[in-house]
């Protein structure tokens, strides 16, 4: 959702597909994606039997987040419809994460639409432990045309060889041939293996005001570029500073002040 409401604020056309409960928390959640034009009556389910998910966010003495994630929730369930299957055969782009598929029904959902599809296919990694297992996270990558991952999940999924991230990343290419290869690396920035040839950007310093959202404005920023063409080290330069714009401030989806709004062109 974080993604989506990023590609919003970048004026990009986006949908976004989950399963809320029958609850007040899932009322509000979709008071919410009204108000920022994400809510869509086919995409968004109504689940009777699980409540909407609410996610503990635990903040350590650097601002950086980790997540309780209750299980089983209404996102667990997701259910492959006509509305689903149209929306991903008409689309550019379909973004989808790992943790979503820890449910035999939302994978299942997930990796049908992805087989109906020719739409390009962004899998954002997101390794919450326990909520993964590696024959998952190996059957999304090998649907996947660009692969987004951070510097712990890379060393968890591409940790094998003794070289450096150039190297792993190679390899790691060679086993999944994948189109784009990107690992954000915080406030290192990001390093991205395009077309056989590698891109980095050195990020922005920046005072952390909590790091929620920001590797999601990060992937959107990303996306967004490559809908648009955009030259490659241009597209990681900007998503670094969104990324970097979102984590120092408090929340996941601030809204951009003139300088981002400038560099992006909106």
């Amino acid at each position: 959702m974080n993604v989506a409401t990023h590609l919003k604020q970048q004026n990009v056309d986006t949908g976004f597909a989950s399963r809320i409960g029958n609850d007040a928390s899932g009322d509000e959640l979709v008071g919410f994606l009204k108000q920022n034009d994400l809510f869509s009556e086919g995409l968004i389910q109504r689940d009777e039997k699980y409540p909407t998910c609410e996610v503990t966010v635990e903040l350590d003495e650097h601002q950086h987040a980790t997540y309780i994630i209750p299980q089983p929730v209404s996102w667990d369930d997701i259910e492959l419809s006509s509305f689903l299957t149209h929306a991903a055969v008409h689309s550019s782009a379909v973004i989808f994460g790992s943790l979503a598929c820890r449910s035999e029904v939302s994978r299942d959902t997930l990796l049908n639409l992805l087989d109906e599809t020719q739409a390009l296919k962004i899998f954002d990694v997101n390794l919450r432990a326990p909520h993964y297992t590696l024959s998952t996270i190996e059957t999304l990558t090998a649907k996947a045309d660009v692969i987004k991952m951070n510097e712990e999940e890379a060393s968890l999924l591409i940790g094998g060889s003794n070289g450096n991230l150039r190297d792993k990343i190679e390899e790691f290419r060679s086993k999944y041939h994948p189109k784009t290869i990107c690992v954000t690396r915080g406030e290192h920035g990001a390093i991205v293996w395009h077309d056989h040839e590698f891109y980095e950007s050195p990020g922005c310093p920046v005072q952390v005001g909590d790091t929620v959202g920001a590797g999601d404005s990060f992937l959107a920023t990303f996306v967004a570029g490559l809908l648009k063409n955009e030259p490659m080290q241009q597209l990681v330069d900007n998503a670094c500073s969104v990324g970097s714009f979102v984590a120092s401030k408090r929340g996941a989806n601030p809204p951009y002040d003139e300088k981002i709004k400038k560099l992006l062109g909106l």
